[in-house]
């Protein structure tokens, strides 16, 4: 379990946005796995199984909780890796993407961080948001629609300053 937890952290953050609260999670996630380890299918990932304990943990926050949207945003440039930060141009384009991912609809940015940035496969990301895979290719669609969109008005306000 400890070699997951820097990823288990990234992905509370996508979805609570604030540090504390993602800690808190990961403590959360953590507990559930050791005491429902019997749940646990040996032989299948257990990367998947800790990001489903975890969502699973999130959704019953919310409800519990009733968690406002965005509260404790954390700017993307706080989650950059240290080799982005020492080339400024890839520095400010990853930022310009983190900031359009960020402003994706919670289900759009679940989806885009478990497929692109996770690795998992379509199947894998829904069966661990529990939904078709059918919903996940939809909500990866939109979100590549969304950024394209943002990227095209980028450069058109850019064109006509120019």
């Amino acid at each position: 379990m400890a070699t997951h937890l820097a990823r288990l952290w990234r992905y509370a953050m996508v979805l609570s946005r604030n540090r504390d609260v993602a800690e808190e999670l990961v403590q959360s996630t953590c507990v559930r796995a050791l005491e429902r380890s019997a749940q646990f299918t040996p032989g299948t990932r257990i990367d998947r199984w800790l990001f489903s304990v975890l969502h699973s943990v999130w959704i019953n926050e919310l409800r519990a909780q009733r968690v406002r949207m965005g509260q404790g945003f954390v700017a993307s440039d706080e989650l950059i890796s240290p080799d982005h930060q020492q080339h400024n141009e890839e520095r400010m384009q990853y930022l310009k993407v983190m900031q359009r991912v960020g402003q994706l609809p919670e289900a759009q940015r679940n989806a885009v961080f478990l497929v692109y940035v996770e690795g998992f496969t379509y199947q894998e990301a829904a069966e661990t948001l529990s939904v078709p895979v059918g919903t996940i290719m939809s909500r990866l669609a939109a979100a590549r629609t969304t950024l394209a969109n943002a990227i095209n008005a980028t450069s058109s306000a850019q064109e006509k300053r120019l």
